[in-house]
């Protein structure tokens, strides 16, 4: 009977295609770069069939392991999510999880509800990851992520989505802005103003204009920021207005700067926050009870703290 490959073998194929090099794969994969080497020279060995072109001056890998390395890597994410399912059933949040956030959501959510999550599941191995979205859905079909905190709406493929809370937005302007003695603001004055958004690929860009019925405006393109922070410092100095989402103005955002807060008159736009994770996965008990222990922490506690 033929030899079968090991998880062993598996794993270090995928490292190998995901870093282009025996070296730099060896490191990832906590082995030696022989041993790596070894390994392939097995795997080949035992599938009959060449993996990698040793002919390149990098780790090449041939069409028949370009292939390899897709099932491979369906393959091990089914045995980690078998090993992650029995350990789940036998004691909930335990053991290794793999988050991501996206930059406008984690660091203003998780510093409010990872204490008291970690203080009752003293056991679960929490390991984060801060991207943009696209990246980070790109990671969780992969297998990479367990579950990612995202702004929804957004298209992430079969996954499942649960909704933690709405997150409205608000205009950030100086205190000495004309518009800052309106108690609520129209959408329309603010297509009158340099209006600074983040740059594209920050789903909280489309989000803010989507909402506020300023999809097609495109004057803002030349002041785009890259985070919320460089944002906030550019209108503080007097280059525009921007939307802000409360979550984030909640966390402290505007200290040190000048800047205030208005609502916007009419319906008020919002973004909801959700947890997410691949859909059909033997986890979902597990996620779910972890996006209702996210949900009942992000609420603001009698004095605005978040809950324990």
């Amino acid at each position: 009977m033929m030899n079968a490959p090991s998880v062993r073998h598996l794993r270090h194929l995928t490292a190998l295609h995901d870093h282009g090099h025996f070296g730099r794969a060896a490191e990832a994969c906590h082995v030696t770069q022989s041993t790596l080497s070894a390994s392939i020279k097995e795997l080949e060995s035992i599938l009959q069939v060449a993996l990698v072109d040793r002919s390149k001056r990098r780790a090449v890998l041939t069409p028949v392991g370009i292939d390899a390395v897709e099932r491979a890597r369906k393959i091990v994410k089914e045995i980690d999510e078998l090993v992650s399912f029995t350990s789940a059933s036998r004691d909930p949040l335990s053991g290794t999880l793999r988050m991501g956030a996206i930059p406008t959501v984690g660091p203003f959510l998780l510093p409010r509800v990872l204490p008291g999550l970690r203080k009752t599941y003293d056991r679960l191995k929490l390991y984060l990851v801060e991207d943009l979205t696209d990246r980070l859905v790109g990671s969780l079909h992969r297998g990479d992520l367990d579950v990612v905190l995202l702004a929804q709406p957004y298209d992430c493929g079969p996954v499942e989505v649960f909704i933690l809370f709405e997150d409205p937005f608000v205009v950030g302007l100086p205190s000495a802005h004309p518009l800052a003695q309106a108690e609520r603001i129209k959408p329309q004055q603010l297509w009158q103003q340099d209006l600074l958004l983040l740059k594209d690929g920050h789903c909280l860009r489309e989000h803010a204009l989507e909402a506020c019925h300023l999809a097609d405006r495109r004057a803002t393109d030349s002041f785009e920021a890259t985070s919320l922070a460089t944002l906030v410092q550019m209108v503080d100095n007097g280059l525009g207005t921007t939307l802000l989402p409360t979550l984030a103005v909640d966390a402290g955002l505007l200290l040190g700067t000048s800047l205030v807060t208005r609502p916007m008159l009419g319906e008020v736009p919002t973004r909801k926050i959700g947890l997410v994770w691949r859909r059909g996965t033997g986890r979902r008990k597990e996620f779910r009870l972890l996006a209702k222990e996210l949900a009942e922490r992000a609420k603001p506690g009698p004095k605005g703290e978040a809950r324990q």
